[in-house]
Protein backbone atom coordinates (compact mmCIF):
# COMPACT_ATOMS: atom_id res chain seq x y z
CA UNK A 1 0.00 0.00 0.00
CA UNK A 2 1.19 3.76 -0.81
CA UNK A 3 0.97 5.83 2.09
CA UNK A 4 0.82 9.71 2.18
CA UNK A 5 0.80 11.44 5.03
CA UNK A 6 1.48 15.00 5.93
CA UNK A 7 0.81 14.83 9.51
CA UNK A 8 -2.22 14.95 11.95
CA UNK A 9 -3.47 18.37 11.08
CA UNK A 10 -3.96 17.26 7.18
CA UNK A 11 -5.77 13.90 8.71
CA UNK A 12 -7.97 16.22 10.19
CA UNK A 13 -9.00 17.86 7.27
CA UNK A 14 -9.72 14.32 5.41
CA UNK A 15 -13.64 14.36 4.77
CA UNK A 16 -15.67 11.08 2.23
CA UNK A 17 -18.76 11.88 0.99
CA UNK A 18 -20.83 8.98 1.23
CA UNK A 19 -20.54 8.34 -2.62
CA UNK A 20 -16.16 8.74 -1.82
CA UNK A 21 -16.82 6.57 0.97
CA UNK A 22 -18.37 3.72 -1.18
CA UNK A 23 -15.53 4.10 -3.61
CA UNK A 24 -12.99 4.14 -1.12
CA UNK A 25 -14.69 1.02 0.75
CA UNK A 26 -13.51 -0.88 -3.00
CA UNK A 27 -10.52 0.70 -3.46
CA UNK A 28 -8.98 -0.45 -0.11
CA UNK A 29 -10.98 -3.65 -0.91
CA UNK A 30 -9.26 -4.63 -3.66
CA UNK A 31 -5.98 -2.54 -3.71
CA UNK A 32 -6.24 -1.33 -7.43
CA UNK A 33 -9.40 -0.68 -9.40
CA UNK A 34 -10.76 0.32 -12.63
CA UNK A 35 -14.06 2.62 -12.86
CA UNK A 36 -16.13 -0.71 -14.16
CA UNK A 37 -14.85 -2.63 -11.42
CA UNK A 38 -15.78 -0.13 -8.81
CA UNK A 39 -19.22 0.20 -10.79
CA UNK A 40 -19.58 -3.84 -10.51
CA UNK A 41 -18.84 -3.87 -6.85
CA UNK A 42 -21.19 -1.39 -5.64
CA UNK A 43 -24.64 -2.45 -4.29
CA UNK A 44 -26.69 0.44 -5.90
CA UNK A 45 -27.29 2.07 -9.70
CA UNK A 46 -24.52 4.86 -10.39
CA UNK A 47 -23.32 5.94 -13.54
CA UNK A 48 -19.73 5.34 -15.35
CA UNK A 49 -19.31 9.47 -15.04
CA UNK A 50 -20.23 9.69 -11.52
CA UNK A 51 -17.91 7.30 -10.10
CA UNK A 52 -15.08 8.62 -12.97
CA UNK A 53 -16.04 12.00 -11.26
CA UNK A 54 -15.54 11.11 -8.22
CA UNK A 55 -12.17 8.65 -8.70
CA UNK A 56 -11.15 12.08 -10.30
CA UNK A 57 -12.25 14.57 -6.61
CA UNK A 58 -10.64 11.35 -4.43
CA UNK A 59 -7.75 11.82 -6.56
CA UNK A 60 -7.34 15.62 -6.27
CA UNK A 61 -7.90 15.23 -2.47
CA UNK A 62 -5.05 13.08 -3.07
CA UNK A 63 -6.56 10.26 -1.59
CA UNK A 64 -6.19 7.79 -4.67
CA UNK A 65 -3.46 8.14 -7.24
CA UNK A 66 -4.18 7.09 -10.91
CA UNK A 67 -1.89 4.08 -12.44
CA UNK A 68 -1.08 2.10 -15.02
CA UNK A 69 -4.24 1.93 -17.84
CA UNK A 70 -5.62 -1.69 -17.63
CA UNK A 71 -7.64 -1.81 -21.05
CA UNK A 72 -9.50 1.44 -21.55
CA UNK A 73 -9.24 2.57 -18.45
CA UNK A 74 -7.08 3.81 -16.03
CA UNK A 75 -6.42 1.75 -12.58
CA UNK A 76 -6.44 3.46 -9.22
CA UNK A 77 -4.68 2.85 -5.96
CA UNK A 78 -4.93 4.26 -2.40
CA UNK A 79 -2.77 6.76 -0.72
CA UNK A 80 -4.10 6.86 2.50
CA UNK A 81 -5.48 4.03 4.73
CA UNK A 82 -8.76 3.48 6.04
CA UNK A 83 -7.48 3.75 9.47
CA UNK A 84 -5.94 7.40 8.12
CA UNK A 85 -9.57 8.38 6.74
CA UNK A 86 -11.62 7.38 9.47
CA UNK A 87 -9.31 9.08 11.92
CA UNK A 88 -9.87 12.19 10.08
CA UNK A 89 -12.99 12.36 9.94
CA UNK A 90 -13.94 10.98 14.04
CA UNK A 91 -12.15 13.98 14.81
CA UNK A 92 -13.73 16.06 12.33
CA UNK A 93 -17.01 14.78 14.06
CA UNK A 94 -15.83 15.58 17.25
CA UNK A 95 -14.81 19.15 16.34
CA UNK A 96 -18.32 19.97 14.88
CA UNK A 97 -20.95 18.41 17.41
CA UNK A 98 -18.88 18.13 20.48
CA UNK A 99 -16.70 21.25 20.69
CA UNK A 100 -13.16 19.10 20.18
CA UNK A 101 -14.18 16.81 22.91
CA UNK A 102 -13.70 13.26 22.37
CA UNK A 103 -14.90 11.94 25.88
CA UNK A 104 -17.98 13.80 24.75
CA UNK A 105 -18.32 11.87 21.53
CA UNK A 106 -17.93 8.69 23.28
CA UNK A 107 -20.05 9.17 25.91
CA UNK A 108 -22.80 9.88 23.52
CA UNK A 109 -22.01 7.07 21.63
CA UNK A 110 -22.42 5.06 25.02
CA UNK A 111 -25.73 6.23 25.48
CA UNK A 112 -27.06 5.86 22.04
CA UNK A 113 -29.71 3.29 21.36
CA UNK A 114 -27.55 1.19 19.25
CA UNK A 115 -24.68 0.38 21.62
CA UNK A 116 -24.81 -3.47 22.31
CA UNK A 117 -23.42 -5.00 25.46
CA UNK A 118 -21.16 -6.81 23.14
CA UNK A 119 -19.87 -2.87 22.21
CA UNK A 120 -19.72 -2.17 26.00
CA UNK A 121 -17.46 -4.76 26.48
CA UNK A 122 -15.28 -3.92 23.21
CA UNK A 123 -14.69 -0.74 24.49
CA UNK A 124 -14.24 -1.47 28.31
CA UNK A 125 -11.32 -3.78 26.85
CA UNK A 126 -9.81 -0.99 24.46
CA UNK A 127 -10.06 1.27 27.17
CA UNK A 128 -7.79 -1.77 29.72
CA UNK A 129 -5.25 -1.99 26.91
CA UNK A 130 -4.70 1.83 26.42
CA UNK A 131 -4.30 1.99 30.25
CA UNK A 132 -1.72 -0.64 30.37
CA UNK A 133 0.31 1.33 27.23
Amino acid sequence: MYSFSMGPSWMNRIQLTKCEAEVMAVVWREGQVTVPQVLAAIDRDLAYTTVMTTMNILEEKKIVRRGEKVGRAYSYLPLVSREEVRHGMIQELAEQLFGGSVRSLVLSLVNSEKITAEDLSAMAEAADELEKS
